[in-house]
């Protein structure tokens, strides 16, 4: 357990900041001080071997590409990620996207699509298009609208694409990318001229605007190690601070950013960002086996014991209703300027 004392003493970058998107007020009415448990492309085909799975620390993996993204690819995170795309939408307030996309786009490009529950709520909500979903796991259901289909490919190799798209939307990437700055300008490439991108993403940097997270905390020591194990990985584990810069630079227009605050638990006094803690509450706490015993073990050399012991200590503390902490989430669109290629 050396490296806790390690990333503690001297992590690479700062874990907490004091300037937050915004700040959210406390709800100093919640009487007991923790939660409850309430609370047209080349694509590789779908052969026998990509649906065959890798098996670490008692957690499923992807094959294709095996190692290339550290989160399991199991039930009990699939049913996670579905709840973090109903996050998702709560953040949007009911919507799948801000980029005006008009009524009839005709084909949508899902970049990392997981699941692929937002790719089948878009067909659903827009009959007109024809939606492809692209991750590395074969982990997408069968019974989907008529409109949507999958692909099992590395959205960091080149994009092969022979059809322009109308929109293509890229959410929670979070150290699962090397090189940015070509998903980003691979976007631009495979978009028709006037179409839209779209990225969402996390700044996992910490924020406590009313000092409640005690310097000596293992939700701190937690984020530091992340941030230390990322580093060696070369992944980024704050893109969505990045996103707005990278999508200027690769020669998009009409580029807009929203900043959302996402709180860690019902601490807030406000409704919408209760519910809104609520469930990132839940989300939070189940994932921290998923994203962590992989990047801990293979990175940082803990066991698999040491990993789920500092764990629990870590969910605990977000169970603490007297620390309040949130993150930053990004919204950046633009839009591909009409007469480029």
């Amino acid at each position: 357990m050396a490296e806790v004392a390690e990333a503690a003493e001297a992590p690479t970058e700062p874990a907490t900041v004091s300037a937050p998107a915004a700040t959210v007020e406390v709800d100093t009415d919640e009487g007991d001080s923790s939660y409850g448990d309430d609370s047209e492309s080349y694509t590789t085909s779908l052969s026998s071997g990509i649906r065959n799975h890798t098996y670490e620390n008692g957690r499923r993996y992807h094959a294709f590409r095996a190692g290339t993204y550290y989160a399991p690819n199991d039930e009990a995170e699939n049913d996670r990620l579905d709840m973090h795309h109903h996050l998702a939408t709560l953040l949007l307030k009911g919507r799948l996207h801000v980029a005006p996309i008009g009524a009839n786009p005709q084909r949508i490009l899902d970049v990392g699509c997981g699941t692929g529950i937002w790719a089948i709520d878009m067909g659903d909500e827009y009959p007109s298009a024809q939606i492809v979903g692209v991750d590395l796991s074969p982990t997408q259901p069968s019974l989907v609208p008529p409109n949507v289909q999958f692909e099992i490919d590395d959205v960091e190799g080149d994009w092969t694409y022979n059809t322009p798209f109308d929109f293509i939307h890229t959410r929670f990437m979070v150290a699962s990318i090397v090189n940015w700055p070509k998903l980003v300008k691979q976007t631009f490439t495979h978009l028709k001229p006037g179409g839209w991108c779209e990225f969402k993403d996390w700044d996992f940097t910490l924020h406590s605007t009313d000092n409640s997270l005690p310097p000596d905390s293992n939700i701190l020591k937690y984020h530091q190690l992340l941030f230390k194990a990322s580093d060696i990985m070369h992944r980024d584990w704050k893109p969505g601070a990045h996103l707005k810069k990278w999508v200027e630079e690769a020669g998009f227009e009409n580029v807009e950013e929203q900043v959302l605050v996402v709180p860690i638990g019902t601490w807030p006094k406000d409704k919408h960002y209760k519910e809104i803690g609520a469930w990132h509450h839940i989300v939070k706490s189940e994932g921290l086996e998923a994203v962590s015993l992989r990047m801990f073990t293979n990175v940082l050399g803990w066991t698999p014991e040491e990993v789920l012991v500092f764990l629990t200590k870590v969910r605990a503390e977000f169970k603490d209703k007297r620390i309040h902490v949130q993150y930053n989430y990004h919204v950046v669109i633009g839009q591909k300027p009409q007469g480029t290629t």
